[in-house]
């Protein structure tokens, strides 16, 4: 398991920009990646973005393509996620996973006991 805790989030206008952050606080040698998802209010739980730590090498849901970016900070064990051009599509519950998997196909792999606490985004149209 690897612990993290996110803060950011809040109420914006369509338009807006928001920026999330999570840092992981134990077990940080054993990660590979870390990345974001959401819970929307009326769809089911999907991938936002991801990142490898060491490298930095970034990977975007299409949905948030060209609006979102995925940073990190490596001696922090700290990774953010930068919100721009929100619409209402976008709100949702957004949540961390500080030890994520990369399978060959593409698909990202979050493990079960590094999720944060969640943050609610909110954009309003």
């Amino acid at each position: 398991q690897v612990p993290v805790i996110q803060s950011g989030g809040g109420s914006v206008p369509a338009g807006g920009s928001l920026r999330l952050s999570c840092t992981a606080t134990a077990r940080t040698g054993i990660i590979y990646a870390m990345g974001w998802f959401r819970l929307p209010p009326t769809r089911e739980r999907e991938f936002v973005a991801g990142i490898i730590v060491r490298n930095g090498k970034a990977d975007y849901a299409d949905s948030v393509k060209g609006r979102f970016t995925i940073s990190n900070d490596y001696s922090k064990h700290t990774i953010y996620l930068q919100m721009d051009n929100l619409n209402a599509e976008d709100t949702a519950v957004y949540l961390c996973n500080g030890d994520m998997s990369r399978h060959e196909n593409g698909s990202w792999y979050p493990a079960t006991g590094a999720w944060g606490q969640g943050t609610q985004v909110t954009v309003s149209s």
